[in-house]
């Protein structure tokens, strides 16, 4: 039998049990289920039940306008219960499950009407109490009438009784000023007509006089109660009485005009003690009435605020469902409406405030039975919830009971049938690879010793028609293939170490070979720039000479001038001026280009000051950046001063400009290249090279530094001039340069470098741009 079919068998047996053990499992894990669900539909009735207990509370305690939340809160957990009795069915099967489904689905339906009833007394009965409070206040609103009205017929009558008592003050005053009058009149009449009254004359003018003022006195009183006739009456006879005494003051005089004004003055004060007692009378009568008015507006106004209290008291008292105080209540408004009975107030009022009054009472009695039936109603509602509540929790329970019985059941069959399958699977497993671990046994001998060298030829097991037959002859056709092969490998290694040797030289002749180059390029340009000054020279030279010949000429012909001698002068002067200024300029960049070269050929490191170094390098480099036509611009302190190599360093900037000219700038195009020197520290210098060129591709970015690396090899370029500048700046200088570039904004290369370079030349370090 092949490998692979006992392979199969070892796995197709533990899969058959494995397979009978899902699908029992499978059956039983249904059940369980289905129980679950059950139990869960269960439990979510219980809630739906309580959470509609508690809505049904709510809308009992609830304002009226607030009742219609909790009434759609309980229709809709009964309605979720109801659905869920529906799903319910379908996860029972056990008559005595389904016939605790049905009591608890029909205890559900009778909580439902019970609800139906109770919102149907409560609305009437919040009807009837929103009539009750309209009707008390309609009563309290009657009895702020009948105040109303009291208040202005108390007005008028304090009107009228204010009136009469000054009618009555002014008559008292009239009276006493009439019997004033008379007694001044009489005692003057008695003195007029009393023997010797001659003698006493000025006396008599005397009491004539307090005659005529108690005479103005009481006329004046009469024009303040309006009494005209009384007033001319009275000044007609006090004048006719006034011209007898005036004719006659002591003596005999006509006693009738004395007596008619004395006659006149007794009636006047008649007619006025009358009309005085009169009015006294009505005054008392009307503080009675007044009184008794004050009294009746108090009480409407406490009928008012015992109306009010009442219906407080009533409130509070229909929500307590308090029946005792609901009988108080009806009590009180039975005593106010007696007492209404007996007010003293309009009868139309009256009459509506005695119908409110009973009406009020009516519907107080009418919504206490209301009460008794909605407690009723809650009861039967309490006692069916209760039922259900139970009914729901037993089934539940036996839901919950049921569903552990099948999960104990799987739990065994699944226990053992795990176990009856774990150990045929370890025998036929066993009897398996012990068929199968001794030929391969042999096999990995056989193998070691053809590794160490103790065995050779063809390995045992080969004729075998099964994967270990297979195996066998792979071996020993894998084992000729590697000793083939192993030969063939020495033989292409020894070959890579000639080509890698080759390869280093090649690459080392190729660096040598760009920095030739770059000293030529150097050369080339100095010496086009040398040759400008050398040819202004050399054609000054060559001018003044005949200049001189011909001075002499005249000199010895004795026809020199003064102006001659001046002009030669001048034009010798100015030759020798333009003559060592050009070979200055021509000696300058020789020294140049000689510190300069000394500098890149010799290697040798020295102290020398930044801002004079890059002044020489930058003249050597003049006739490039001159031909290109870009400006470049340089910012370095004059006191920098650092111990490195010169000649590397030269050839870092010089290998960057060389580069910023070849490919920062498309063809005639002018730019700016910048180079910024700064000290961070005391032992640190940064050198900032940028151009405003266009900038590196982020795809070539982590690659410029490597050799052979370039974009213009069709232009003639190698890719080693960045690979140079980066071994120089990391290892002969000791420092570090970092590249930073955005596509058409140009690129920066930053070189931080130690004041002081290392004595020893250090490795260069792996290429890493972005760091």
């Amino acid at each position: 039998m092949r490998i692979s079919h006992s392979i199969f068998l070892v796995g197709a047996i533990p899969i058959v049990v494995a397979v009978a053990i899902a699908v029992a499992a499978l059956v039983l894990l249904t059940q369980v289920e289905r129980a679950r669900n059950g139990a869960s539909l269960a439990g979510s009735i219980y809630r739906n039940a309580l959470t509609a207990s508690h809505a049904r509370d709510e809308y009992l305690a609830a304002q009226p306008d607030e009742r219609a939340a909790s009434a759609q809160a309980f229709a809709a957990a009964t309605h979720a219960a109801k659905d869920e009795f529906d799903a319910l069915g379908g996860f029972v099967g056990d008559p005595t499950h389904l016939r605790a489904v049905d009591d608890a689905e029909n205890a559900l339906e009778r909580l439902t009407r019970l609800m139906d009833r109770l919102i149907a007394v409560t609305e009437a009965n919040d009807a009837r109490v929103a009539d009750m409070a309209e009707r008390a206040g309609r009563l309290v609103g009657l009895a702020d009438e009948a105040r109303r009205r009291q208040h202005v017929s108390n007005a008028e009558l304090a009107a009228t009784l204010g009136r009469n008592d000054q009618r009555l003050q002014l008559t008292r005053r009239v009276v006493d000023d009439a019997h004033a009058l008379r007694t001044v009149a009489s005692d003057l009449e008695r003195r007029r007509l009393a023997p010797g009254a001659a003698i006493a004359t000025q006396r008599i003018r005397l009491e004539f006089s307090r005659l005529s003022r108690a005479a103005a006195q009481l006329q004046s009183r009469l024009d303040e109660a309006g009494d005209a006739e009384a007033r001319s009456e009275l000044q007609s006879l006090a004048n006719g009485y006034a011209s007898t005494v005036e004719a006659s003051p002591a003596g005999d005089a006509d006693e009738k005009s004395a007596q008619q004004l004395i006659d006149w003055i007794d009636t006047l004060a008649k007619t006025n003690k009358t009309e005085s007692d009169s009015l006294q009378a009505e005054v008392a009568e009307l503080l009675t009435y007044s009184i008794e008015a004050s009294e009746t507006d108090q009480a409407t106004q406490n009928i008012a605020t015992e109306m009010l209290k009442v219906a407080e008291q009533t409130g509070r008292a229909l929500a307590a469902r308090d029946f005792d105080a609901i009988a108080s209540a009806m009590s009180a408004s039975r005593s106010l409406s007696e007492r209404i009975a007996t007010l003293p107030i309009s009868p139309l009022i009256q009459t509506e405030m005695l119908d409110d009054s009973t009406a009020w009472r009516a519907g107080l009695a009418t919504t206490a039975e209301d009460l008794k039936q909605q407690s009723e109603l809650v009861g039967d509602m309490e006692a069916v919830g209760s039922a259900m509540l139970e009914s729901v929790g037993s089934l539940n329970d036996l839901l919950i009971a049921h569903a552990q019985r099948i999960w104990s059941l799987a739990r065994n069959i699944l226990i053992g049938a795990a176990v009856l399958g774990l150990i045929l699977a370890a025998a036929l497993g066993f009897a398996v690879a012990r068929s199968i671990t001794r030929p391969l046994s042999r096999l990995q001998q056989e193998m070691l010793g053809l590794v160490d060298g103790t065995h050779s030829g063809a390995i045992a097991g080969a004729e075998r028609h099964d994967e270990l037959g297979d195996m066998a002859r792979a071996t020993t056709h894998f084992v000729t293939e590697l000793t083939r092969r192993e030969a063939d490998m020495q033989s292409a290694k020894d070959a890579a170490h000639a080509a890698l040797a080759d390869l280093k030289r090649t690459q080392a002749n190729l660096i040598q070979a760009e920095k030739l180059a770059s000293l030529g390029q150097l050369v080339a340009g100095v010496a086009h720039e040398i040759n400008t000054p050398l040819g202004v020279a050399l054609t000054t030279a060559t001018t003044m000479g005949p200049e001189v010949e011909r001075f002499r000429t005249a000199a010895e012909s004795g026809r020199l001038s003064r102006s001659v001698l001046d002009n030669f002068v001048e034009r010798m002067g100015e030759g020798a001026r333009l003559a060592a200024s050009n070979l200055q300029r021509a000696a300058n960049l020789v020294h140049s280009f000689k510190q300069v070269a000394v500098d890149q050929a010799s290697g040798d490191r020295r102290t020398f000051r930044v801002a004079e170094w890059l002044d020489d390098l930058l003249v050597s480099l003049g006739p490039v950046l001159k031909k290109a036509g870009h400006r470049v611009v340089v910012r370095c302190p004059d006191d920098i001063e650092i111990d490195s190599y010169p000649g590397a360093l030269g050839q870092v900037l010089t290998n960057l400009i060389v580069n910023a000219l070849s490919h920062a700038y498309p063809p005639a195009t002018h730019g700016t290249l910048t180079l910024a020197v700064t000290a961070p520290d005391a032992a640190a210098l940064r050198i900032a090279f940028s151009d405003d060129g266009r900038g590196i591709a982020p795809e070539h970015q982590a690659r410029v530094f490597d050799p052979f690396f370039t974009t213009g090899r069709s232009s003639g370029n190698t890719g080693l001039g960045l690979h140079i500048v980066y071994n120089l700046v990391t290892g002969r200088l000791g420092g570090r340069i970092a590249l930073s570039s955005e596509a058409g904004a140009g690129t920066t290369f930053v070189i931080d470098l130690p004041r002081r370079a290392p004595l020893e030349r250090a490795e260069p370090q792996s290429p890493n741009p972005a760091r």
